[in-house]
């Protein structure tokens, strides 16, 4: 996972439920990532440094989009 890809979490986490999708904004060292978390209307919900393995990859950023 880098910058820009689109996840969702696997469970619960700081108050989110478990499927909240969000972008990494921001990868510390691989094993967390800042991420900007979206209610199903597209608002920011929040900006929440997250642990890798809490988080599933839905959408790969290539650059081209």
């Amino acid at each position: 996972m880098k910058e820009l890809d689109a996840v969702k979490l696997v469970e619960e986490f700081e108050g989110l439920p478990a499927e909240t999708e969000g972008t990494i904004v921001h990868e510390y060292d691989g094993s967390a990532f800042e991420v900007e978390f979206f209610d199903k209307e597209g608002n920011t919900i929040d900006v929440i440094t997250t642990p890798a393995k809490l988080l599933k990859l839905t959408w790969e950023y290539n650059g081209e989009d």
